[in-house]
C-alpha cells in the first residue's frame, strides 16, 4: 500500500494512507500501550454497497502504516462510530446500533422496531465498571434513547420522542447523568436524567443575523475537565461555544453570520473536538478562558485549531477534498487521525521529528 508523506514543518509529521473504500469514520482505540496504537475505521464500498468496521494497528516508531487486524460487516452504512477501551459501537442508516469487542467479536445489537424510525444520526458511549456501558442515541425521527450494555445483553429505554416534529444530529455525554443533543437551527439541548420531566433542562436557540439559524449542527463536544462548556460545529463554517454559566450567549469561534469573527471555512464543519494538546494563547481573557482550543475539519478540506479571543487559527492540514471526520488520541493528545473524502486516512503526529534517515 502506498503512503505519501508531507514535508515536515512546525514539528509535525503528516502521513496519507490510501484505503480501498470510502472512509465514513475514524477513531483511536484506547490502549494500555503508548507505543502500539490501534485505529478503528468505518468503511463503505460504493461498488458493492457494503460497510465494514475495521481495526488496524499503527506503530508510530516505525514507518507509519495501518495494518489490518480484524473486521466486522455492517448491515447498513455506518453513521456514527465510537470507541472505549473495552468496546466499539456504531450506528447505521437503517436504524441499528451494534456493540463489538475491540477485536470485532462478541457482537450485540439493537435493531427491533421502535428503537429508531430510520437513521440513527449520532451516538456516544460512557463506559461503566465490569464491562458495562451506557450509550445514548439520537435520530432524525426525534427520538432519544438510552442503551445499557453488559453481560452480553443490551436493553434500551426511550428518553424522548419528538414524533418526527424535531430531529437530532449529534449527542455527547457530559457526565453519567447529563448529555447534550443538537439539531436543526443550531439549537442545543442539555438533558439531566435526574430530572423526571422527560424534556431538556436547558435549551440554546441562537438569534444570529441573516439565514444562519436555518443551518444545523453536525458535531458537538464537551470539554473533559469542564463539563459546563460545549463546542458545536455545523453549516456555513459555524463553530461556537456554549457555556452553561451564560446559556444564551454563544461564544463564536468562526462564521455564524458574525462579521466581527472571521470564518476559517465557508462550508460544512463536519467534526469538532476540544484540543488538549494546544494551550490557549490568551487564558487571561474572559472570552477565551470560557472556551479552550478546538480542532475542526470541514467540507472544504481544512483541519485546524482555533479559539475565541481573536487568536489566529493554527492550520494543520489543507486538502483538495473534504475532511469528513477526525479523532484526537485521548491518551496522547499530539496524535490525530482523520478521514478524507478521496478514500484516504491522514495521520498527523505533533511532536519533535525523529530521525527518518
Amino acid at each position: 500500500m502506498a503512503i505519501f508523506q508531507h514535508q515536515p514543518q512546525n514539528n509535525i509529521e503528516i502521513h496519507h494512507i490510501p484505503q480501498s473504500k470510502y472512509v465514513d469514520g475514524v477513531r483511536w482505540l484506547p490502549s494500555l500501550s503508548a507505543v502500539n496504537k490501534t485505529a478503528v475505521l468505518s468503511l463503505y464500498g460504493p461498488s458493492t454497497a457494503t460497510s465494514t468496521v475495521e481495526v488496524h494497528s499503527f506503530d508510530p516508531l516505525n514507518y507509519p502504516i495501518l495494518s489490518p487486524l480484524s473486521s466486522y460487516p455492517s448491515p447498513s452504512r455506518i453513521t456514527s462510530l465510537k470507541t472505549t477501551p473495552t468496546l466499539i459501537a456504531f450506528s447505521t442508516l437503517s436504524g441499528g446500533l451494534t456493540f463489538l469487542s475491540p477485536d470485532c467479536s462478541n457482537p450485540v445489537s439493537v435493531s427491533e422496531i421502535g428503537f429508531h424510525s430510520g437513521t440513527v444520526s449520532g451516538i456516544d458511549v460512557l463506559e461503566g465498571g465490569e464491562g458495562e456501558c451506557c450509550c445514548v442515541s439520537v435520530g432524525e425521527d426525534g427520538r432519544v434513547n438510552l442503551v445499557n450494555v453488559g453481560g452480553g445483553k443490551v436493553e434500551y429505554r426511550r428518553v424522548f420522542d419528538g414524533d418526527g416534529l424535531v430531529g437530532y444530529n449529534a449527542v455527547k455525554w457530559a457526565s453519567s447523568m447529563e448529555f447534550v443533543t443538537s439539531g436543526l437551527g443550531f439549537s442545543l439541548q442539555w438533558w439531566d436524567q435526574r430530572r423526571k420531566s422527560g424534556e431538556p433542562v436547558l435549551q440554546f436557540k441562537p438569534h444570529w443575523p441573516q439565514t444562519t439559524t436555518l443551518g444545523m449542527v453536525h458535531s458537538i463536544d464537551i470539554h473533559p475537565s469542564r463539563k459546563h462548556t460545549c463546542v458545536a460545529g455545523g453549516s456555513s463554517g459555524a463553530i461556537f461555544g456554549w457555556d452553561l454559566r451564560w446559556p444564551q450567549q454563544p461564544i463564536i469561534l468562526s462564521g455564524a453570520g458574525d462579521r466581527a469573527v472571521p470564518s476559517i471555512s465557508e462550508s460544512e464543519v463536519w467534526e469538532v473536538q476540544f484540543d488538549c494538546h494546544m494551550q490557549s494563547s490568551n487564558v487571561n481573557s474572559m472570552s477565551s478562558s470560557k472556551i479552550l482550543p478546538v480542532m475542526m475539519c470541514s467540507e472544504d478540506g481544512i483541519l485546524a485549531v482555533l479559539e475565541a479571543g481573536g487568536a489566529e487559527p493554527t492550520e494543520l492540514l489543507e486538502e483538495h477534498c473534504a475532511i469528513n471526520c477526525l479523532d484526537i488520541d485521548k491518551q496522547n493528545h499530539s496524535d490525530i487521525i482523520c478521514g478524507l473524502e478521496w478514500e484516504s486516512v491522514a495521520v498527523i503526529l505533533r511532536r519533535r521529528l525523529r530521525d527518518l534517515g
